[in-house]
């Protein structure tokens, strides 16, 4: 008696087994369609959508899976890495009916930790003209409030080197994932080069005079309108205090607007990067602006890389109508735009008319460059120039060297540092 209530056991272990395996063999048997991944406010499919959220190697692994059979074990090990990458508090995955016949949608689902500390370099590079620049911040995030704190000493991309302080709020997700809303205050002071307050000695009324500060505040919302393309629109409300004590105070209030597109396009051993946009900024004397002009830029940039090489090109073109302050003219001759040239020697004043073309070759960490370009004041001659450059780039830090293309004496500029 007691070998059948053994047997009866044996046989109910078997069958139990069997029930198991049977579950496991009819998940496996159906075929990955599309993989996508999800966090606080954004959502992606990795099958058409670039992410640069999620890191080259973690994105490769995710998107293998599309065309295999389901693997319950590998998605538990892919939700371990996406917790880990993103810090998050829990990510889960969930298997849901696909569009064909014995095929299947895996989602990823992540979920942020609920408060987060970040500190970032924004940037910090030395020029050999123009000295140090750097900016940086610090701040907190409260799942979708983000607070930061930063502090700014740039001497390279306006026509006077600020120093001080910023602060922004944003929202990444009020109500629906589509809306961003940023509020960003920043407080500097200004520094002059001798050559820019001769300069605005000579040509009076063209721009502002010199200030001795300047503040200013920004909402903004930023709006997905399709995949690849985002609209920002806002207000910037900016004061300026001229340089000497008890002088006004004058102010440059506009609508801001921002229209981008950006698309990558993956193949089996290349990637292209697309992105263009256009920007308008207006100011008027409906919201009490001391300044009227409306200043518009626009640019367009490619990216192609395949194994170790990659090519960048890069457009960028804008043009004032009416008179704008200094921190709004354009800027060629630093360390991103016309390098090998210096800012001064340009127009210290900067121009309300640029163009701009920089082609950049790496392979691996060795880089070569060419850029050209032309900044004027309308009714003025356009006057074009060029530069040369060799360097090493790994990620955003960069060692390089520039030399401005003319005839004469030539004194190269030397740049390094982290570049955004």
């Amino acid at each position: 008696m007691k070998y059948s209530w053994l047997g009866c056991l044996f046989l109910g272990s078997r069958l139990l087994a069997g029930t198991q395996d049977a579950d496991i063999n009819v998940n496996t048997r159906y075929t990955v369609e599309t993989v996508i991944v999800a966090g606080k406010g954004w959502r992606t499919d990795l099958t058409s959508e670039p992410n640069d959220k999620i890191s080259t190697g973690l994105k490769r692994d995710l998107v293998a899976l599309i065309g295999q059979k389901l693997n319950p074990g590998a998605l538990d090990i892919l939700a371990v890495r996406l917790r880990k990458e993103f810090s998050a508090r829990d990510v889960t995955h969930h298997v849901l009916r696909g569009e064909s016949p014995d095929h299947v949608r895996v989602e990823f689902e992540i979920k942020p930790a609920r408060g987060s500390v970040d500190v970032n370099v924004k940037q910090f590079v030395y020029n050999s003209k123009d000295g140090w620049s750097a900016s940086g911040e610090a701040g907190f995030t409260i799942q979708q409030n983000s607070f930061a704190f930063g502090l700014v000493s740039d001497g390279d991309w306006l026509p006077e080197r600020y120093a001080g302080i910023s602060a922004r709020y944003e929202n990444k997700h009020p109500g629906t994932g589509r809306v961003n809303l940023r509020f960003e205050f920043e407080s500097y002071h200004e520094q002059w080069d001798r050559t820019t307050l001769d300069a605005l000695a000579a040509a009076p009324g063209v721009t502002s005079g010199a200030y001795r500060t300047r503040q200013n505040f920004a909402p903004t919302a930023t709006i997905l309108l399709a995949k690849p393309l985002t609209l920002e629109i806002g207000t910037r409300f900016e004061r300026f205090e001229d340089q000497f004590p008890g002088a006004r105070t004058e102010a440059a209030n506009a609508v801001t607007a921002t229209l981008r597109y950006q698309r990558r396009v993956e193949g089996s051993d290349s990637q292209q990067d697309m992105g263009a946009d256009y920007s308008l900024r207006a100011a008027t004397r409906a919201l009490d602006s001391d300044f009227v002009y409306a200043a518009h830029s626009a640019g367009l940039r490619y990216q192609f890389n395949h194994g170790k090489h990659v090519v960048i090109d890069s457009l960028f073109g804008g043009a004032i109508s009416g008179r704008a302050p200094l921190d709004e003219r354009f800027v060629l001759g630093n360390s991103y735009r016309l390098r090998g040239w210096n800012k001064y020697d340009l127009d210290p004043i900067g121009g309300n008319r640029v163009v701009h073309n920089s082609v950049d070759y790496r392979y691996g960490a060795f880089q070569v460059f060419y850029d050209v370009g032309a900044v004027w004041d309308e009714g003025q001659p356009a006057i074009p120039r060029h530069s040369l450059g060799v360097g090493l780039r790994e990620s955003v830090f960069s060692l390089a060297i520039a030399f401005p293309v003319r005839s004469g004496h030539i004194e190269p500029i030397f740049m390094m540092g982290i570049l955004p």
